[in-house]
């Protein structure tokens, strides 16, 4: 039987276990990622494990998320950072540098490489044929140590594309269009490889918006071959000698095909307040607009940029339309200046923004109360902008631009098709790192600043045998690490646990904080209960650390995404899933709970009991762990089970 691209680089890393689908493996890891927001904790984390030097190929701690400096934080954060980074050996990029998915992609990507990353938009690197996975900050730290990441040997799901998009229709109406089909719960543990005559039309920052954005229908990861286009991009960014071909054998088998014709792709919409809820933008033209926001990790690359500049190119921006655009790295903002598409935005209205994740993480530019925001970036849950009563549209930067001209949403399958403007990327790109700090040659010698907002790592107590607590709070289905952990302008307190802390649930249930604080003082555990896709969103391991500090010790759920599983164990806290969905409705917000014989099922592989006291009624619970992540939860956390063995 022929191997899958996904396979095929599995079987070269595989460290422990056995390649079977549904068995959890051991797999090297050749490079990492780290953003500011998630970073700082994870190289806490890293210090904390004790070791001199990372041992990987390659770490880059980029500095993207949190640029809007306000009061001293964040600075002193990125300060860290770059003492850090010079001391362990580490690649640091500067703010300003770009957005870490679009940098990486441009100068350090690989075929062939394992790449995993402290935010959950880490597939991107799939657009240039890496297994690049997102994950929390801990499993990072662990692996920049020269540890094994461990997931759950995925199913493979082959994306067969034929024929050619259309004018007017892009790479982010096709992983719309994959989004209506698999929608954004469902897929843990599996893969979307592409495979199909149709990738042949789709450049490498093309592709890599498809993986990006894959992220959304909670799939591990998504790969493209690595073929003469990945070849050419790479040779434009002057590293063709990281070139490697790479695809899948002729008779390689999959668990599920999904055949998608490019030319019968229409330009698509992601609705308020969920990516999933897509649908043909047709169905909403004249829809009026307020704000447009084109940028992000999605769509912000020099092919993006040139066709939303030669749209906007001697037209004005609706006078009732906010127009920002952040170009992804400094790589594409330097060519963009030089190629005259910058003055073409700037001419039109636009505000230009820094090359960093800003508007899509609620990082500045919220809109207007029960404003029509139309954005390119991948997420829309609500609140996420900035506004709770705003309404996010996601949207290619072909939609997005029109919109912001015309202030109403417009399908562009209406514009004449020899309008369309002509992005055929260069052949050189323009190459210039100096804004890429190497790792200092005395390490022994460099000093790390530590700020006052900069604490240590909060770990968990070793597991009982029994918990007794209440449960704090009951949420529904979907609920995302946006509602768990805010992200905008309490980002800055992410090295602060304790502060962070505060805010957990603060747009479910304003007095959850304070309530779990009440129930840990008094020496109880703290249960959280939860509908279907629990944790979906950011790989932000705080959705997780910061409910570990104030004492949950268990959630109860439908069904779990697949990070923020992990991020629960890594911090000791059981994920439970209902035997019976129904039994959802047997515990209520305050109900007393119990569990007995922890250990003993955990060590024997029964379910769970937990007794609802309050009710009077017995439920039974099932977990997914292996037996490394059942030693996990007895250590108390992954940093402590590092630092044990």
């Amino acid at each position: 039987m022929g191997k899958s691209i996904t396979y095929k680089i599995l079987e070269k890393h595989l460290v422990k276990g056995k390649l079977i689908p549904g068995g959890e493996i051991g797999i090297k890891i050749d490079q990492t990622l780290t953003q500011d927001a998630t970073g700082t904790m994870a190289y806490l984390q890293f210090e904390a494990i004790g070791i001199p030097r990372v041992k990987t190929e390659l770490s880059v701690s980029y500095v993207d998320h949190n640029t809007l400096q306000e009061g001293f934080e964040n600075a002193d954060d990125h300060k860290y950072l770059q003492t850090v980074a010079a001391k362990y050996g580490i690649k640091f990029s500067r703010p300003g540098n770009g957005i870490c998915h679009q940098v990486h992609l441009e100068r350090f990507s690989r075929p062939g490489k394992t790449l995993l990353g402290s935010d959950s938009h880490t597939p991107t690197g799939g657009g240039i044929g890496m297994l690049a996975i997102g994950a929390g900050g801990l499993d990072v730290a662990v692996a920049m140590g020269g540890g094994a990441f461990y997931l759950t040997a995925p199913e493979v799901i082959n994306v067969r594309l034929c024929g050619k998009l259309r004018k007017w229709v892009s790479a982010k109406d096709i992983i719309l269009d994959i989004l209506s089909i698999l929608s954004t719960k469902g897929n843990v543990n599996k893969v979307l490889e592409y495979s199909g005559e149709g990738i042949k039309s789709l450049s490498v920052p093309e592709r890599a918006t498809i993986t990006n954005m894959g992220a959304e229908t909670g799939v591990t990861t998504s790969i493209f071959p690595s073929d003469e286009i990945t070849r050419r991009f790479l040779k434009a960014q002057e590293r063709e000698s990281d070139w490697l071909e790479l695809s899948a054998d002729g008779n390689a088998e999959y668990d599920q095909i999904i055949e998608v014709d490019l030319e019968k792709i229409e330009p698509m919409v992601a609705l308020p307040h969920s990516p999933g809820n897509v649908v043909a933008i047709k169905e909403i033209v004249g829809r009026k607009v307020d704000q447009v926001e084109i940028g992000s990790c999605t769509n912000s690359s020099l092919r993006d940029l040139y066709i939303a500049g030669s749209i906007l190119k001697n037209k004005k921006v609706h006078p009732d339309v906010s127009l920002a655009i952040a170009p992804g790295s400094r790589q594409v903002f330097s060519m963009i200046a030089k190629n005259g598409m910058l003055s073409y935005m700037i001419d039109a209205g636009a505000r230009i923004m820094e090359s960093a994740c800003g508007f899509c993480i609620g990082s500045g530019q919220a809109p207007r109360t029960q404003a029509v925001s139309v954005r390119t970036s991948n997420r829309n849950f609500e609140g996420r902008s900035g506004t709770k009563s705003a309404g996010v549209y996601l949207v290619s930067p072909e939609a997005a631009a029109l919109a912001a001209v015309s202030g109403e949403f417009v399908d562009p399958l209406s514009m004449k098709e020899e309008d369309y403007p002509k992005a055929d990327l260069p052949e050189k790109f323009e190459i210039d790192d100096g804004m890429i700090i190497l790792p200092a040659d005395n390490p022994d010698k460099v000093e790390i600043f530590r700020g006052p907002n900069i604490g240590e790592p909060p770990r968990n107590s070793r597991l009982g045998d029994k918990l007794d607590g209440i449960a704090a709070i009951k949420v529904g289905d979907k609920i995302t690490t946006d509602h768990i952990m805010p992200a905008g302008s309490r980002l800055k307190f992410r090295s602060n646990i304790k502060k962070y802390s505060e805010f957990v649930f603060e747009e479910v249930d304003a007095n959850f904080a304070s309530n779990a604080a009440r129930i840990r003082d008094e020496n109880k555990a703290v249960f959280i209960v939860a509908g279907e896709s629990y944790g979906q969103g950011s790989s932000r391991e705080h959705a997780a650390l910061c409910p570990m500090n104030l004492g949950v010790k268990a959630v109860f759920a439908k069904s779990f995404e697949r990070i923020h599983a992990a991020n629960l164990v890594n911090f000791g806290i059981l994920p439970l899933t209902f035997m019976n969905p129904h039994d959802y409705e047997k515990i209520e917000k305050g109900d007393r709970i119990e569990i007995s014989n922890m250990l003993s099922s955990l060590n024997n592989g029964k379910n769970i009991i937990v007794f609802n006291k309050t009710k009077k009624i017995e439920i039974e619970m099932k977990y997914f762990l292996s037996a490394r992540q059942k030693d996990i939860l007895k250590a108390g956390g992954l940093l402590n089970f590092t630092k044990n063995c």
